[in-house]
């Protein structure tokens, strides 16, 4: 029988409770009964493994459509690292991110909401980093929207991230923000995160030397997986 394998544990008020009241769905979703945890095996402590063939080289570029078409709204690059806990770079990891256009609407079915959609915009890529850790996007920046079933209450500009470390137990989904908008003070989600120096840690910051000249503003942003200094997980 495999030994149980120990990860460090995240820092206090780092991440966000399972209940955040003025996040609604947090009150169907989080648990109410004590919770069992099961023992750490390699089960959960290796794979998946990406390689560089496993994503096609344009999928970086979520500005540009199939027929060579520029989205709409303002142009920028998201850049960074991903190391693990002890800040060494995390090489072939699998990094998603998805978003609303200009207008904040998604390409999905389910947002109905009265807002243009872009057709050179499907709003989602992808990128396997390299032996650095280093991974580049480029897209544009996403509008903000009103949250439905509330008081004039809207999401700020923000981009959904999904990635995997070298095992299933380094897997992150969390979203990022953009520095400065007055929305972030008002989002129940960032909100959410008890200390203020872990929800800097989705915050991105602003970075010319990211950005093309004349072109498109570059933002950075650095993610941590596990242990007490890692980007908080948010839904």
């Amino acid at each position: 029988m495999t030994d149980d394998i120990e990860y460090r544990d995240y820092a206090k008020g780092a991440q966000p409770p399972y209940l955040t009241p003025n996040y609604k769905s947090t009150k169907v979703r989080s648990p109410n009964k004590p919770q069992y945890k099961l023992p750490r095996t390699l089960t959960e402590a290796t794979g998946p493994v990406f390689t560089q063939d496993d994503v096609p080289a344009d999928e970086w570029d979520l500005s540009t459509s199939a027929t060579g078409e520029t989205a709409l709204g303002q142009l920028m690059f998201m850049d960074g690292v991903i190391t693990d806990e002890d800040g060494r770079p995390m090489a072939n990891t699998l990094i998603e991110i998805w978003q609303a256009n200009a207008a904040g609407r998604y390409a999905h079915a389910v947002d109905t909401r009265d807002a243009p959609l872009d057709p050179n915009f499907t709003g989602a890529g992808r990128i396997v980093t390299g032996e650095d850790g280093h991974y580049r996007f480029k897209t544009i920046r996403p509008g903000a929207y009103p949250v439905p079933n509330y008081e004039n209450y809207w999401r700020p500009p923000h981009i959904h991230i999904s990635l995997f470390g070298r095992s299933f137990m380094s897997r992150m989904i969390t979203q990022c923000y953009f520095p400065g908008d007055p929305l972030n003070d008002e989002c129940h989600i960032l909100q959410g995160i008890p200390e203020a120096v872990a929800r800097d840690r989705l915050v991105m910051k602003f970075d010319p030397s990211v950005g093309v000249n004349g072109h498109a503003l570059g933002y950075r942003l650095d993610l941590v997986l596990r242990g007490r200094r890692a980007t908080p997980m948010v839904g």
